[in-house]
Formats: structure tokens, C-alpha cells, sequence
């Protein structure tokens, strides 16, 4: 074995593990602050505390507390802030690309039997895909539209079917299948990186000067998050796409791949209300009904 090609497969090696690593902390970090904010006692009539609650882990109570107000500035300057896991799966996850997919576009990205097409446009169309779908959602969520959920989410899984049927009519199944779990793992670091982040920062700028800080940075940043939290379970799917080549290479994958994201969205969806202790079984029960429905009609329209 030449020593490049060894060296490479080492890098992959690396870089995949480091990937799954970072996202695992990433996605840890998100549901449990999530979880936390539909948890934690709001019931507290204070001026600085907006909820608060009790943990136990190890052996080991935690006391939680939401606060209205910044924190002492000796605490302030020593913030924990949840943010290189994001970046680190993201470097990964683009450094991952490159190595296994660009460098080899001509084998894992092009197909004849989709599209003649050369390898240095498919990169630049994978480029070019995941740079125009953040500014497409960045531009909706600033956008009228935000606040109004049902169009949001109407139109955000309009733009799904579109994309996924176009990327599957451009790349080799298994690529285009993979292009969408890129576009959405770019924007929610994207997320991270241009909203959330400093967001926070621009929050602890103004505690440090002892000025009242603006609440629409805040939600701002928390509606990017839950939308990063609604995003994971369709992200982790497609992440491991590469063991159930049934899917990839079905005829419907695109339409196989939209029908998940409707189905791991509803079951998230049921673990933030349950989160508020609103109880709504049915809701976890016709998405595991949908998954079963859904397996059956693959079987029956297999290729």
C-alpha cells in the first residue's frame, strides 16, 4: 500500500471518529437545555429568577437556576459557553467532505446513470447547495414569515421536496442522500455561529457594562435552537444512511428521505411537550404508525 493512500485512510479514520464524537456532545448539549427550559419551575414570583429546579447525577444534587438578570461580573467572566462542540462537528464534518467525497467526486458523487457531469461541477454544485440553502432559511427566519409557524414549516418542507428531489437528479443516490444532512448540518451551525454565539456575546457585553440587555437577542438565539433541535433526528439518520442502502438507492429516495423528516420531526415534537409535561401519546403514536406505513409501502414499491 502506497503511503498517501494509507495516510489518507488514517485522516478519514481520525475525522470520522472526531465527527461522531463531537456531534454526540453537541446534540447532548441541545436536548438537555431544551429539556431543562420546558422543566425547570416557572411558577416563581421573583425579579431576577425565571425558573429554577433540581437535578441529581452521580450521587449528587444540582440546583438549576434560569435567571432574568446577568450574573455577578466575577461569574460573568468565566462563563461556560456551549459552543466548540458545534464548531469542531462542523470542521470535521466539512474537513470529512473533502478528504473522502471531493477527493474522490469522480467515483462517490458522479453517476452516469443520473447526470453526465464532470467532478469539479459537482463539487462546485455541492459548494454552491449548502451556501444558497443557509441563505434561503437565514432570509425566512428574518423574515414576516417566522412569526407564523404552520407557514414556516410549510414552506421549510416545501423547500425539502424540492432540494431533495433536484440533489437526487444531480448526484449518485448516495451522495444526494447525503447532501441533505450537509445542508442541514451547515445550518445549524450556521446557527450556532452567526446567531447563538454572538447573540450571547452581545448579552455579556452589555451585563459586563452593567446595561440592561436586549430580550430580543435571546429568542432570537433560542429559536435557532429549537429549530437545531427539531433538525437532529433527521440529521442522525441520514448521518448513518450509509447501512441501509435499501433507502439510498430506492427509486423514491428523495420522497422516502421527506417522509422521515415528517416523522422524526413529529416524534421530537412529542419529547418537547413532554418536556412541558404536556402528555400527548397519540402524537408519538402516529409517528411510530407512519414509520411502520412507510416501511410497508417501500416494500411494496421496491425497485
Amino acid at each position: 500500500m502506497d503511503f498517501l493512500p494509507y495516510l489518507l485512510k488514517w485522516l478519514e479514520l481520525t475525522l470520522r471518529w472526531g465527527h461522531v464524537l463531537f456531534a454526540i456532545l453537541w446534540v447532548g448539549n441541545s436536548f438537555l437545555f431544551n429539556y431543562l427550559d420546558n422543566n425547570l419551575n416557572k411558577s416563581i414570583s421573583s425579579s431576577s429568577i425565571d425558573g429554577e429546579g433540581y437535578l441529581m447525577h452521580s450521587g449528587y444534587f444540582y440546583k438549576l437556576t434560569r435567571l432574568k438578570k446577568s450574573p455577578p461580573l466575577n461569574y460573568l467572566r468565566s462563563l461556560i459557553i456551549f459552543k466548540w462542540q458545534s464548531y469542531l462537528t462542523f470542521v470535521t464534518g466539512i474537513l470529512l467532505l473533502f478528504v473522502t467525497y471531493y477527493y474522490n467526486s469522480g467515483i462517490l458523487m458522479v453517476s452516469k446513470k443520473v447526470l453526465e457531469i464532470t467532478p469539479i461541477n459537482a463539487i462546485l454544485i455541492s459548494v454552491l447547495s449548502l451556501y444558497l440553502s443557509w441563505l434561503v432559511y437565514d432570509f425566512l427566519c428574518k423574515s414576516a414569515i417566522i412569526k407564523n409557524n404552520k407557514l414556516f414549516i410549510l414552506i421549510s418542507f416545501s423547500l425539502l421536496l424540492l432540494t431533495s428531489f433536484g440533489l437526487t437528479k444531480i448526484f449518485s443516490p448516495k451522495f444526494a442522500f447525503l447532501s441533505i444532512g450537509l445542508i442541514l448540518g451547515t445550518n445549524m451551525f450556521a446557527n450556532v455561529f452567526t446567531v447563538i454565539i454572538p447573540n450571547q456575546m452581545n448579552i455579556i457585553k452589555s451585563s459586563l457594562k452593567n446595561k440592561k440587555f436586549n430580550n430580543s437577542l435571546s429568542l432570537a438565539a433560542k429559536q435557532r435552537s429549537i429549530h437545531n433541535n427539531y433538525s437532529t433526528f433527521l440529521v442522525i439518520f441520514i448521518m448513518l444512511s450509509g447501512h441501509y442502502s435499501f433507502i439510498v438507492y430506492h427509486k423514491y429516495n428523495w420522497l422516502i428521505l421527506c417522509s422521515i423528516a415528517l416523522i422524526s420531526a413529529t416524534a421530537r415534537h412529542y419529547f418537547n411537550l413532554r418536556g412541558k409535561k404536556i402528555i400527548n401519546n397519540s402524537i408519538l403514536i402516529i409517528s411510530i404508525l407512519a414509520l411502520i406505513f412507510l416501511a410497508f409501502l417501500i416494500f411494496i414499491l421496491k425497485p
